[in-house]
């Protein structure tokens, strides 16, 4: 019995229970994230989100704060069991309408700027997607879903439930309410009675009653009335399936004389993005006559004219995509990555050149403008921050409303420095190498690979990285960690994202490779010990990496593609391999063999973690199942673990903390020979 006793207590160090880190999954699951911030047309309110982490409903709220006249911003919003979300200020700056599901779907809901309570301004049956202001403040335009039909209804009550491929949709369309604080106040003062003697004693004052501006032959996506409130610009498509944007129209709705007309209407998709200062233009975004390769091109701005038949392109010769953001009297604004930076652009449109604007972050997210254009609220971080809010005067100087990065002060996150490296074609590959606060360069370190997806994604320096992986925990630990912007990412213009164009999978596998031989050369890695992780694409080229090479201990495939024939004929975005393949699997099944995983499955021996969302649509799980069953087949250690009730992502907290105890299980097992527990 005491040998027993003796020999558990040897075991001890090894069998960690805990994760063995100053700062804990949960600590660092809850951190409090801003969203997109909205200026006030005057200029000199702020709005923007907050989201936090409710560990008791398990669910991340979002609410709505306010910063008046530049000062600390307070919470505006308090949303029982639900998020708050979607804040647009009205036209004169004084009301704050916003989303929210407080019982009765998504309605429109209004707040004063001087305060009071939150009051529902909507109330329809289907619930509100988006909305924005007229002009003059006097209507409100929204976007809502349709409503079952009574067929449908009827079918769905006599056939029970299913599904035809492609079929299943109801669309999106455009209407418009009528704003008037007072009667909105009045509402329910007295009953309704539909008999003339009541009626003629009592007025009935109700919800105002929406009017159709679309009809339901089609679906609506981007929209936005002119600056003269005299038109809406609006996307029109065939209905609201993902790969329906190809087919993308924009149309014109002449509000006076309640019309429709198309505007523009090329073979491929085209997009409405805002209006010129003055009402007679409006900005687009266009493939043209490209339906098979703009997923990795540059996106193409026209600007049309009411009075023109023809478009002019602007911005062509910037290579790389394009954010738009808006349209001031000062010009085009936009935002677009830039290797592992991320900046400001504005461009004149008359003489179609752009220039940098100076924010004050390593990282710019987004921005919205002042009705002058003169005042900004931007969102952005520095490489070692989280993200942050600002007011940001284009005449003067930025003032920071937020300081989320307190979040972070006394946690001992790691530290990045961005290298670059030759693969081999001789491409130059930049990354971010991770290090341990209290690293050495006399000392050799596990290396870990976390690769991003996309494939247009990008890594950039940051203090919390990752999503499912702990990789802060892991550097703690001493480990050194590895994300590499593959060919393929965004930041490095149009050329370098089409270089994995049938060349998935091998391509970015010599980028990650080069990039470790780089790393080892430093002296500084030990070999002996090294993973590779990724999430979506960097599943897919995590799973590639499995069959095709045995330099690692352990291997994590988040959501990946293991076999492209099976991804094709079950994903919701078929076009995706369609255009990087540039072919299909009944045209060219060898391009199709020579990228998949599944196609090297006899030579994999790496152990291997799979996790996947039980209905992901746009990795389907067939990918998962089919990787592990010839994972099991050659008797490699490995495991699937199913998320339940989830698409493409784990966007709850408790399957995120379990997601990322999955892989510090993992990878805690084989690269440093620890059997950690999952605790109670």
């Amino acid at each position: 019995m005491k040998y027993l006793y003796y020999f558990f207590l040897a075991l001890l160090p090894g069998m960690l229970t805990g994760q063995d880190a100053s700062v804990s999954f949960e600590e660092w699951i809850s951190l409090k994230q801003s969203g997109t911030p909205q200026i006030s047309p005057d200029g000199k309110h702020v709005l923007f989100s907050v989201t936090s982490t409710d560990w008791k409903e398990n669910v991340y709220d979002t609410e709505i704060w306010l910063s008046k006249n530049g000062q600390a911003p307070f919470q505006l919003t308090r949303t029982p069991k639900g998020s708050s979300f979607g804040a647009r200020w009205s036209p004169d700056s004084k009301w704050i309408a916003f989303l929210t599901d407080r019982g009765n779907k998504s309605q429109i809901h209004l707040l004063s700027l001087e305060g009071g309570e939150a009051v529902a301004i909507s109330n329809e049956t289907e619930g509100i997607n988006s909305f924005t202001w007229s002009p003059d403040g006097k209507k409100i335009l929204f976007s809502k879903t349709e409503s079952e039909t009574k067929r449908d209804k009827q079918i769905k009550e006599r056939f029970g439930a299913f599904g035809t491929e492609g079929e299943e949709f109801r669309m999106n369309r455009l209407w418009t309410i009528p704003f008037d604080k007072d009667s909105i106040d009045r509402y329910g003062l007295y009953p309704c009675y539909s008999d003339s003697v009541s009626k003629t004693k009592l007025p009935c004052f109700n919800f105002p009653k929406a009017t159709a501006v679309t009809d339901s032959n089609y679906s609506v996506a981007g929209y936005g009335y002119s600056p003269d409130g005299k038109y809406i610009a609006y996307t029109r498509l065939p209905d609201p399936l993902i790969n329906s944007g190809v087919f993308g129209d924009i149309a014109l709705y002449e509000t006076g004389t309640r019309s429709s007309k198309i505007l523009v209407d090329n073979p491929s998709g085209d997009f409405f993005l805002g209006w010129s200062p003055d009402s007679r233009q409006l900005i687009y975004s266009s493939a043209v006559d490209d339906t098979v390769s703009f997923y990795y091109k540059n996106n193409r701005f026209f600007i049309r004219h009411l009075d023109s038949a023809s478009a002019k392109e602007i911005g062509k010769a910037f290579d790389e995509n394009k954010s738009y953001l808006d349209w001031t009297r000062g010009g085009i604004w936009f935002g677009a990555s830039q290797k592992t930076a991320s900046q400001l652009f504005r461009l004149d449109p008359e003489i179609d050149l752009w220039s940098k604007s100076e924010v004050p972050y390593d990282v710019f997210n987004t921005a919205t403008f002042s009705k002058d254009g003169q005042t900004c609220a931007l969102s952005g971080r520095m490489y070692d921050g989280l993200n942050e809010i600002a007011l940001y005067n284009f005449n003067t100087s930025s003032r920071q409303l937020t300081f989320f990065t307190d979040q972070i002060k006394n946690w001992k996150t790691p530290t990045s420095e961005i290298i670059r490296w030759q693969s081999r074609d001789g491409t130059e590959i930049e990354g971010v190498l991770i290090r341990p606060r209290d690293f050495r360069t006399d000392k050799k370190y596990p290396l870990l690979c976390l690769i991003h997806g996309g494939p247009t994604g990008v890594d950039r320096p940051e203090p919390t990285p990752s999503y499912v992986y702990p990789v802060m925990q892991w550097c703690e630990k001493g480990a050194l960690v590895l994300r590499v912007n593959y060919r393929g990412s965004a930041g490095y213009g149009q050329l370098f994202r089409s270089l994995n164009v049938r060349n998935l999978g091998i391509g970015d596998m010599w980028d990650v490779m080069s990039g470790i031989d780089y790393v080892n050369k430093l002296g500084i890695v030990d070999t002996t010990k090294m993973g590779c992780m990724g999430w979506s694409q960097g599943g897919y080229i995590s799973a590639f990496l499995t069959t095709h090479t045995n330099v690692f201990k352990a291997i994590s495939v988040g959501a990946g593609i293991s076999n492209w024939s099976t991804y094709y004929v079950n994903t919701d975005i078929t076009p995706f391999t369609r255009q990087y393949l540039q072919s299909t699997p009944w045209s060219d099944p060898a391009i199709y063999l020579r990228t998949s995983p599944m196609n090297n499955i006899n030579k994999a021996s790496t152990p291997t973690l799979i996790q996947h969302g039980e209905f992901d649509r746009r990795v389907p799980i067939p990918n998962a199942y089919e990787l592990y069953r010839g994972l099991q087949d050659k008797k490699v250690p490995s495991k699937l673990i199913v998320y339940k009730g989830f698409g493409h992502g784990i966007t709850k907290p408790k399957e995120r903390l379990a997601a990322i105890w999955h892989n510090w299980q993992w990878f805690n097992k084989y690269i440093w020979g620890e059997e950690v527990v999952l605790p109670e």
